[in-house]
């Protein structure tokens, strides 16, 4: 299992991975970000999946950039990885699933080609087919995505700051990795702010992000506290009767 986020705000795209790879009992890390940019042309792609799914067809598609082949537009982008998906699935689905595996790559891409009049945010799903998120969804999880919904439904929205998306990812991520020991630091983020065709990647380990996620933990609680209770009055009335 993975976590990965994309959001989308009017002002560019914030992108967060975890790192972890699980495999039995066994863990790794390793980096489930590809980017690529040039002049007029910035895309990243991250993979929810069977990494040798996701390492093949990731391959196939920098060899056909390699070859120059040129895109204009995302969404041809996007068509592009979606036939390597399907192409390895044609080599690989059926040796797969006699072993047990289950064919599976969810992606989420984002960017900007020359031709977009703005920055774009897809999800592609296995069989190659996809749909793009727009101003009423303004985030796509891939992988274990229950405990990190909550606060991105209640503070994320199109006209958020990219700094806002990125604590909220944050946040989401934490939340996500404290009930799932599967997802786990390492985290890489990608940057992409609208027309600038320039990705910035980092990352960040566990001890970069401890003294964030112990103010957060800290204001959930006060938070709590914070919140009245004389409507539960009633209730507790009757058991201090009884």
């Amino acid at each position: 299992m993975t976590y990965c986020l994309g959001i989308k705000v009017k002002e560019g795209l914030v992108a967060l991975a975890d790192t972890r790879i699980t495999a039995g009992t066994n863990t790794t890390v390793k980096k489930k970000m590809y980017v690529t940019q040039k002049d007029n042309y910035s895309l990243f792609i991250m993979t929810s999946g069977l990494r040798s799914v996701r390492d093949k067809a990731v391959h196939y598609f920098e060899e056909l950039i390699s070859e120059g082949v040129v895109y204009n537009k995302l969404y041809k982008a996007v068509n592009a990885f979606g036939e390597q998906i399907k192409r390895v699935a044609e080599e690989d689905r059926a040796n797969l699933e006699r072993s047990g595996f289950k064919f599976n790559l969810n992606t989420i891409v984002g960017g900007q080609l020359k031709d977009d009049a703005e920055h774009k945010l897809f999800l592609l799903y296995s069989e190659g087919n996809w749909v793009e998120l727009d101003e009423g969804s303004p985030y796509v999880i891939i992988g274990n995505s229950g405990q990190g919904k909550a606060i991105l439904n209640r503070v994320l929205n199109e006209y958020s700051t990219m700094k806002q998306a990125l604590k909220a990812g944050f946040l989401s991520f934490d939340s996500t990795r404290v009930s799932n020991n599967d997802v786990d630091f390492p985290i890489d983020i990608v940057l992409y702010k609208k027309d600038s065709f320039s990705i910035i990647e980092h990352r960040y380990e566990k001890k970069d992000m401890e003294k964030i996620s112990e103010i957060w933990a800290d204001k959930l609680k006060q938070a709590l506290d914070d919140i009245p209770e004389d409507w539960m009055d009633k209730p507790f009335e009757i058991i201090d009767k009884g």
